[in-house]
């Protein structure tokens, strides 16, 4: 957790929104103390209607090809 005084939000207020944004969790402080924190907004999950329709949209997956790509990089023996 990262902390950040009045003073850089005040003058670094985008930079520091942004890494809350990101998912940083950010403490504010006073005087040294801490005050308050900054945390990134939960996002709101996808509907069943939007999770079908990324699945329909994803490529085509040869297992053969995929398990001969996975033991080029992967010792077999394994």
């Amino acid at each position: 957790m990262a902390e950040v005084s009045i003073r850089d939000l005040r003058n670094r207020g985008g930079e520091v929104v942004d890494r809350a944004a990101r998912g940083e969790l950010i403490t504010i402080t006073r005087a040294g103390k801490r005050v308050a924190e900054l945390r990134p907004l939960t996002r709101p999950g996808l509907s069943a209607e939007a999770l079908v329709e990324r699945w329909r949209r994803l490529p085509a997956v040869d297992p053969g090809a995929l398990r001969r790509e996975i033991d080029e990089v992967i010792d077999p023996g394994l």
